[in-house]
């Protein structure tokens, strides 16, 4: 029976709830570890990090660790590594004693405190030596060989000697974490990317959306996003702004899903076009860099073939009669939920898990998840699990717009991105609180906002009040402070008429009714310039390193995003009726010179600004902010 280990592994970050679940990288980024390692004695300590993509036979791949807070005498370790696969990866730290370099520094205390006589320590030096030189091979056996048959403190001493010895560690009393800890990682785009929402049907269907894809392109943008293109029941089949009857020519909402004679969530609305025209948008999109993102919304009208071929999916009353969906007040007559706690949950579970496959099939990689919080966790786990098992390059939003608990559980158990409060984040120092907590605390580690400056669902009392300039403010807003964001068609028009006071919803609202949509909205030229912007430069793909700056007026917010090199400051006026001025403070520890020079990229202006006080003055409608570029 092996001894206890001596060595302690204490801390290990970052871990999200114990290890539990794992942390979120993308392909190229880096992975910084710490953990405090010590042990007892007066031993020297080696440490590294390993890691390995989890595919089988996978090989460890090992980077040292170094004390962060050695000039303390503290025990924090830090090391990094990087992904460069998609999928699940592990990693763990391993620490062991260096004997050699433990006695090494014995040595060089007695040398340095004038002690003479060291036979007997260079006696034990001697036999390290000789293990060293049993371990190693080639240049480094024969040097540290060498030096064990003609040891004096002088040769112990040699730096050479020591990396040579190092090189071939012993760890075979080495202790590593209990179980290795996870990563998960995805494709770029879940990360950093511009998403464009509409409906098929308003564009000439497939056809239609196929011929705008290279304008959209063009626009910069990255994603383009549907909501659902199956067939529509006609069962309390809804009219215009959600009214009760529809007329003989109504459409019906698309998430009303599923007609008896056409098929469920794995067929397409005829009037859209035909699965092959659906796959040559797919095409389209793919050469011109972008993904198609599919809605999955889990909810099925009367007719969906499912009531009859499983009625014991169908969550009924003790009458027998369907419950329809409800969020009240809002109702949904023409929308019945699946019950994920019938007797048949697993098969529930495989068909919805084959719809899934069934897109990813088409080349669908980005699947946007309609009110994912009400359905059970478990099964996101595992579908998302399933999925990516065999398909890792496939992306999830959650559209959960619900408690924050549910919102970062979501995260934590697979969605590669989350929709956030950013939409009725409206204030600096509401704005500066949350992007903190996405960007600073542990949500970093799992949790990717997309921000959505609007939705088909969501038309904000901020837009409805403050016209054009408020859209141009929240879509920068959108644009720089998070990697990825999104607008729903309508936005670049500035839409903002609701059903009725008060209301989110919008009038004549494209989810009851036909609407004839054409990429010409005025606010476009500065979606494109953003979106040029955003991949031009590095600071605005991460969310991570956004510093707050203060402004001296709360109608003011200013931040500063640096990648590197590559270092931006962003002033936005957050009042879209009158024009506000305030001095932006830039402070000593972003490191700038006293004075620096910066050009505006929105106007190409160029300014000399300063560490401290910076005066600033936005016109609401002829400028919506700064953003800066430093250099």
């Amino acid at each position: 029976m092996p001894a206890p280990p001596r060595i302690r592994i204490e801390d290990p970050r970052p871990l999200i709830d114990c290890g539990r679940h794992p942390i979120k990288r993308t392909v190229g980024e880096r992975v910084r570890v710490s953990a405090t390692i010590f042990r007892d004695g007066h031993d020297v300590l080696r440490a590294v990090v390993r890691s390995r993509p989890g595919v089988p036979e996978a090989e460890w791949r090992e980077q040292p660790m170094r004390r962060i807070d050695a000039h303390l005498d503290g025990d924090t370790w830090a090391g990094e590594f990087g992904v460069d696969t998609c999928g699940p990866w592990e990693w763990t730290i391993t620490a062991w004693s260096d004997a050699f370099a433990s006695w090494r520094d014995e040595l060089a205390r007695k040398v340095a405190f004038g002690e003479t006589e060291l036979t007997g320590e260079l006696s034990e030096g001697v036999v390290l030596l000789e293990r060293a030189a049993a371990r190693a091979s080639g240049a480094d056996a024969e040097r540290i060989a060498a030096a064990a048959g003609a040891l004096d403190p002088a040769a112990a001493l040699d730096p050479e000697l020591l990396a040579a010895v190092s090189r071939h560690p012993d760890r075979r009393a080495a202790t590593s974490l209990p179980a290795p800890a996870r990563v998960d990682v995805d494709r770029v785009r879940a990360r950093f990317g511009a998403w464009y929402e509409l409906f098929p049907r308003s564009w000439g269907g497939f056809a239609g959306v196929t011929e705008q894809i290279p304008a959209i392109a063009g626009l910069g943008f990255d994603v383009l996003y549907f909501p659902p293109i199956h067939p529509i029941g006609e069962t309390n089949r809804k009219g215009p702004n959600n009214t009760l009857t529809a007329g003989p020519g109504d459409p019906g909402s698309p998430y009303a899903i599923g007609h008896h004679a056409i098929g469920g969530h794995d067929a397409i609305h005829p009037e859209l076009g035909t699965l092959e025209a659906f796959d040559a948008l797919v095409a389209t999109a793919a050469e011109h860099g972008m993904d198609v993102a599919l809605d999955l919304a889990i909810n099925c009208s009367a007719d969906h073939p499912w009531l009859t071929e499983h009625p014991e999916w169908f969550n009924r009353r003790p009458d027998g009669s369907l419950k329809y969906a409800e969020n009240p007040p809002k109702k949904y007559q023409d929308i019945y939920n699946l019950d994920f706690d019938c007797a048949d949950w697993e098969g529930l579970w495989d068909a919805l898990l084959a719809v899934v496959r069934h897109w990813v099939a088409r080349g669908v990689k980005v699947f946007r998840v309609d009110n994912p919080h009400t359905k059970p966790l478990a099964f996101w786990e595992w579908l998302i699990g399933e999925v990516r098992a065999t398909d890792p390059d496939v992306i999830f939003l959650a559209e959960a717009f619900t408690r924050a608990a549910m919102m970062r559980a979501l995260a934590k158990v697979g969605f590669s991105q989350s929709y956030t409060y950013f939409t009725w984040k409206n204030t600096r120092w509401e704005l500066q609180e949350y992007v903190t907590e996405l960007a600073h605390s542990e949500m970093a580690e799992y949790y990717r906002p997309n921000f959505f400056a609007n939705t088909p669902d969501i038309l904000t009392e901020y837009l409805v009040e403050g016209g054009p300039p408020a859209f141009a403010a929240r879509l920068l807003l959108a644009a720089t402070l998070s990697p990825t964001y999104g607008i729903y068609s309508g936005f670049e028009s500035f839409e903002n008429v609701p059903v009725r006071p008060g209301s989110e919803e919008y009038l004549d609202s494209e989810k009851y009714q036909l609407r004839e949509r054409s990429l010409d909205g005025p606010l476009l030229p500065f979606v494109a310039l953003l979106n040029r912007i955003r991949r031009e430069h590095p600071a605005l793909q991460r969310l991570d390193d956004v510093t707050f700056l203060e402004t001296e007026n709360d109608a003011l917010i200013a931040y500063a995003k640096r990648d590197g090199a590559d270092h931006l400051l962003v002033v936005v006026n957050l009042d879209p009726h009158r024009a506000q001025e305030g001095l932006c403070v830039v402070p000593y520890e972003l490191g700038l010179p006293p004075v620096f020079a910066v050009v505006d990229l929105l106007s190409g202006e160029a300014f000399e600004w300063r560490v401290g006080r910076n005066y600033v003055r936005l016109d609401p409608v002829a400028r919506a902010g700064h953003v800066l570029a430093v250099g």
